[in-house]
């Protein structure tokens, strides 16, 4: 047990969304004769919800600022017809068509954060009407048809690294960006041991480094095997591609830049923020438009996939992505969450998704487990808080893309975190 608590940082319990993930893993694949962890599941899994994840990188900066965006399904299906119109009737090519929706998606984000930042009508109330006015918008300019996109256009959705090099068997551009993501993470975590030395912090034992990465990297491998001998033509996603490019990025944000450490400033406690000379009128502004920028890229990736857009297109999206957020250890009252425990929550709901339906479930009944397993975990969350505990789900991954001692969590004071950045 001593070992334990020190491999998981002196709290087993705080991985507790990861073992959750790992267990629903090891149940579906057992009651599904094997079928969960075949290459063809895996990468359709990922197709099929990587929408919902990127989505939900934009959500958690959402909540983390203190907001709820219940429009993001009906910003992506507008900015998806939109489109597919400008491609079928101005003859767009997809890169251009691709920037069109990026921007549509922005000026949808300017005009929520106006309301929101400047006006200072509750995110909720602004979104809300964002949910029926987007939706309308979506129906009236496709005029409830279905306008399908070209092909090259459906690369963004439903595309895979292409084929290079010698025949091996495998996909060979899935293998070497497998192997990246091993050198990384190796080099990630002796660039941080180190700081933490020249700091004078304290470091882990070294048998405890080495466990770690072996148990990752072992992960990172076994992913790289199902992605690459997957069928003839199958590959690592191009939209998994993509939402990881997005978990870099966003991640580093959040964690090692001024406005990430704003947002979460905002979201503990917002007058505080100010006082510490926090502008947070622009940080609620950026959050609301980036959303509606990742709302729109996630509509394209998404008819891309299905081939056309739709006027039902984005139906409940905000839901799936609101409980990734949350299932992923954020605060509904704002300054806590992780970009990858978001996605470590919409992994968790992916999986469920997916096992119960090999399993034959009905969508009635997966919609009563779903419900309970999102109630599940923040009520467990809820719980250690109330016991004087650290939020468990909260601190998962805290130092993923960071160093100990400037991560910030719930316990960290507002002026805490923005005197660090000095």
């Amino acid at each position: 047990m001593n070992a334990l608590k020190k491999l998981f940082g002196g709290n087993t319990r705080q991985f507790g969304m990861i073992f959750a993930l790992v267990a629903l893993v090891i149940f579906f694949q057992i009651f599904t004769s094997g079928r969960t962890l075949t290459p063809g599941n895996v990468i359709n899994l990922f197709n099929g919800n990587s929408y919902i994840l990127i989505l939900a990188i934009g959500m958690v900066l959402v909540i983390i600022a203190g907001h709820i965006d219940l429009s993001v399904g009906s910003v992506a299906a507008f900015v998806g017809i939109s489109v597919a119109l400008a491609i079928r009737d101005w003859h767009l090519p997809w890169y251009v068509a691709v920037l069109f929706g990026l921007l549509l998606g922005a000026l949808i984000g300017a005009w929520q954060g106006f309301w929101t930042a400047y006006v200072g009508i509750p995110a909720f109330i602004v979104t809300l009407a964002g949910m029926l006015l987007f939706r309308g918008f979506n129906q009236f300019v496709g005029k409830s048809n279905t306008v399908p996109v070209p092909e090259d256009f459906q690369y963004l959705g439903s595309g895979y690294l292409p084929e290079i090099g010698p025949k091996t068997g495998y996909n060979n551009l899935t293998i070497l960006l497998g192997l990246i993501a091993v050198a990384f993470v190796i080099v990630s975590a002796i660039r941080s041991r180190r700081t933490a030395q020249a700091l004078g912090a304290e470091v882990q034992e070294g048998w405890v480094m080495v466990t770690k990465l072996v148990l990752i990297n072992a992960a990172i491998l076994y992913a790289t095997y199902l992605f690459a001998t997957g069928r003839p033509g199958t590959s690592f996603p191009i939209p998994g591609l993509i939402l990881a490019v997005l978990v870099l990025i966003y991640g580093f944000i959040s964690a090692k830049t001024v406005i990430g450490r704003h947002i979460y400033a905002v979201g503990g406690n917002r007058h505080a923020a100010e006082l510490s000379g926090v502008q947070s009128k622009k940080v609620n502004f950026m959050v609301m438009m980036n959303m509606s920028i990742l709302a729109g890229l996630a509509g394209m990736i998404f008819v891309g996939r299905s081939t056309a857009s739709g006027p039902f297109d984005g139906v409940g999206w905000e839901l799936d992505a609101i409980a990734a957020v949350f299932i992923g250890g954020a605060a509904v009252t704002g300054g806590v969450g992780t970009v990858i425990g978001s996605i470590v929550g919409g992994l968790v709901m992916a999986v469920l998704n997916n096992g119960l339906q090999l399993l034959g479930v009905g969508a009635d009944l997966t919609q009563i487990i779903k419900g309970l397993v999102l109630l599940a975990a923040v009520a467990f969350d809820v719980y250690n808080k109330t016991q004087g505990k650290k939020s468990i789900i909260g601190m998962m991954m805290k130092n993923f893309g960071r160093s100990s001692e400037n991560a910030p969590d719930e316990t960290t004071s507002t002026k805490e975190v923005i005197s660090k950045e000095a």
